[in-house]
């Protein structure tokens, strides 16, 4: 499974490897800090778009500054592990920050996927992506999941 966790630096070979072969790619991103079935879905939609899909994972530190002190629930490392066992995806990588605007700079995707609760004009790495000749693309389900949800359901958030 390590062998799907890239770092920043691995991105242009897997770049250009993917290019030699006439492969396309997609990338995607969030916190996934408690897996639900909205995620599979929006993973699964964005593998769909392209033949190799690089998942963006926010850092530790980057999950508390968008979602909060109490949150990860899970530490990266946990989050990697479970995200590579998932067959939908090819690639993880780990980034800082509120937004991945530097893996999509490095990686120049064909396609960044965001779920169904943003539209493409309101996506914010959208002129980023569109730079290099990619394409935002609005994939997965109705943003009916969300963990913060369902943190709320237990009790908790």
């Amino acid at each position: 499974m390590k062998s799907k966790i890239l770092q920043f630096k691995d991105l242009p070979a897997l770049r250009r490897r993917a290019r030699r072969q006439g492969k396309t790619i997609a990338f995607a991103n969030g916190c996934f800090d408690l897996l639900h079935v909205g995620h599979i879905r929006y993973l699964q939609g964005a593998k769909a778009a392209a033949d190799l899909l690089v998942v963006g994972v926010n850092t530790d530190a980057s999950v508390r500054a968008l979602k909060g002190a109490s949150r990860p629930l899970m530490p990266l490392a946990d989050r990697l592990e479970i995200l590579a066992a998932l067959n939908v995806v090819d690639y993880l990588v780990p980034f800082s920050g509120r937004r991945p605007v530097r893996a999509i700079e490095i990686l120049e995707p064909d396609f960044h996927c965001k779920g169904t609760d943003y539209m493409p004009e309101n996506v914010p790495e959208r002129a980023v992506v569109e730079r290099h000749g990619g394409r935002v693309l609005i994939v997965g389900d109705p943003k009916d999941h969300s963990t913060t949800e369902m943190l709320e359901k237990m009790g908790r958030k």
